[in-house]
């Protein structure tokens, strides 16, 4: 049972919010996306911020610390440290998550696990509202071979989220641990392998995820995947649950990237969520980071107040939603089912009122 909505949105939860977006409004975003580092540990096959070449760069901590409670006070409600590299090596995460949590932005932390050790994770486990690692395999030699990373990565992660569960418990933290595999030809078959590893180490959930290619990414090893026979997997996955534990299989997903039923011509989730790459630039879309039409501005050179409600900005929105063509998005973009809600929002279909 997906009691987490992974392969739904959650945006109608923000009623007030939505409906001063429909009033003409200019919303401040709900959920923001981080990039902390622009260099990553490993050379996943899958990955699809490869375009960004793994730069050594990192937010910088000392303007990014005041960025943080001035986004706290302006109504942002969420924050995710993910992006182009792995999270971890930013020596300021924990920092990072504590200081956000106390300007009243929920956290929360996707990483592949590896520098999730024991004394990192007792800093952050209090303050996040969840972690999730990809795993993606259930052997060490289908791990490496993905990861691009040395087989005994795989039981240090799987080490690293059991010591994390256990101290979670033992405190009574409330932060949701997630596993996640992205379900490709070579790990179907151990999707079973990967649900026991995940129920033994303790976390509270595994999700099975279709690929997505980035439209900018190098790699396009996986872009011609089908998930047209794997549907019928999604009962047999799921009976893996066991109390305390749920397998999440994003059956919805998987449909729409065989189908690519895209139901609206126009990007409006852009006004409640952003993405701050490594470098301090925020873009109005992951999926097109270098692409200066989506760039609203840069952290390092004034407040996000300045950047939000700037001409920039303002430009932005306008070429997005008088000219951009979500043909040629991402499928399976992370906002995708908000911009479903959202245009039925703006264009609803005839008898509406025969609820």
């Amino acid at each position: 049972m997906d009691k987490f909505k992974i392969d739904g949105h959650k945006l109608l939860y923000h009623v007030p919010r939505v409906n001063a977006w429909l009033e003409g409004e200019n919303t401040y975003p709900i959920y923001i996306e981080t990039s902390p580092s622009g260099a990553c540990n490993h050379r996943c096959r899958f990955c699809g911020k490869d375009f960004m070449q793994y730069q050594h760069r990192f937010l910088d901590w000392s303007v990014f610390k005041d960025r943080l409670a001035e986004m706290g006070r302006l109504g942002v409600k969420s924050m995710m440290h993910a992006g182009e590299g792995e999270p971890l090596l930013h020596e300021h995460l924990e920092d990072m998550i504590r200081h956000g949590k106390e300007a009243g932005i929920d956290q929360a932390l996707n990483t592949n696990g590896v520098l999730l050790k024991p004394e990192r994770a007792e800093r952050i486990l209090p303050h996040a509202e969840w972690i999730r690692v990809s795993v993606d395999a259930g052997t060490p030699e289908t791990y490496s071979a993905l990861h691009r990373t040395k087989p005994a990565d795989f039981d240090r992660v799987l080490h690293n989220l059991a010591e994390a569960s256990k101290m979670k418990k033992a405190h009574g933290w409330r932060c949701t641990l997630g596993v996640q595999m992205l379900l490709l030809p070579e790990n179907r078959n151990e999707v079973t392998l990967l649900a026991e590893h995940a129920r033994n180490a303790g976390v509270d959930y595994l999700v099975i995820k279709p690929y997505s290619q980035h439209p900018l990414s190098i790699t396009t090893e996986f872009q011609n995947v089908s998930y047209e026979d794997d549907i019928a997997l999604k009962r047999e996955i799921e009976g893996l649950s066991a109390p305390g534990f749920a397998v999440v299989f994003r059956a919805w997903a998987m449909d729409k990237w065989d189908r690519a039923a895209r139901t609206y011509s126009r990007c409006y989730a852009i006004r409640f969520w952003t993405y701050i790459d490594s470098g301090g630039l925020v873009w109005g879309c992951c999926n097109y980071l270098g692409d200066d039409r989506f760039l609203l501005g840069n952290l390092y050179e004034g407040t996000f107040q300045e950047l939000w409600e700037g001409e920039r900005r303002r430009n932005v929105l306008d070429w997005i939603e008088q000219e951009m063509d979500t043909c040629h998005c991402r499928v399976n973009c992370r906002m995708d089912e908000v911009n479903r809600y959202l245009w039925d929002l703006r264009n609803p279909p005839d008898h509406v009122n025969f609820i």
